[in-house]
């Protein structure tokens, strides 16, 4: 191999290393992470996993070092929600709503995307329950907030698992439309279909 070429292509992968080491700086620095963020990361990937205790711990985590971190709330409540510890999940959902009322600056979209899930999710929690009159409440609570944070999956989502999938509008719709009927006529709970009622964690 011709030394010069390979005396160039050395020259030039530096750099482009240097290049790119000061685009991660520059786009750390534009966009810093907030203390919690890292653990709320990995929550969220245990989660995903169904390991709930290892979420937990993570979400914990967060908050220790940011207390009231909006991603480690919402997670831990998931988690507990997942965990059939319903108490719990229900405590934390009306800590993070409340919070989230009282805080919230009408210019933060990403967390009034937050409340919207917070309130969707407390509906999954009395909806499981066969609390369903306040499930309702709590899923057009979530749409009247912000409809779109709560929609369902995207496109891609739909083509690789699921063409129609549940989401709070079609289930807030259901609930409304059963409770219309005599009790003895409502059918408000299949569980093959319940089970697939999908958390929102913007």
């Amino acid at each position: 191999m011709n030394p010069n070429v390979l005396r160039r292509f050395i020259v030039l992968m530096a750099i482009m290393t240097v290049i790119v080491g000061l685009g991660w700086i520059f786009y750390g620095y534009i966009n810093p992470s907030e203390p919690g963020d890292f653990e709320v990361r990995q929550g969220d990937i245990h989660l995903s996993s169904g390991e709930y205790e290892e979420a937990l711990e993570d979400f914990n985590a967060a908050l220790e070092v940011s207390p009231n971190h909006r991603g480690a709330l919402m997670g831990r409540a998931i988690a507990f929600l997942q965990m059939e510890r319903t108490l719990d999940a229900e405590a934390e959902f009306n800590y993070l709503i409340k919070y989230l009322e009282d805080t919230l600056e009408p210019d933060d979209t990403t967390g009034v995307g937050v409340l919207a899930a917070a309130y969707a999710n407390r509906g999954i929690l009395y909806d499981r329950q066969g609390k369903y009159e306040q499930a309702l409440e709590s899923y057009v609570k979530s749409i009247q907030i912000d409809s779109g944070a709560v929609e369902g999956p995207g496109i891609v989502n739909k083509i690789l698992h699921d063409p129609n999938p549940s989401t709070v509008m079609k289930r807030a719709r259901y609930i409304h439309e059963q409770l219309q009927l005599p009790e003895d006529q409502r059918l408000l709970s299949i569980p093959e279909l319940d089970a697939k009622e999908r958390m929102h964690k913007p």
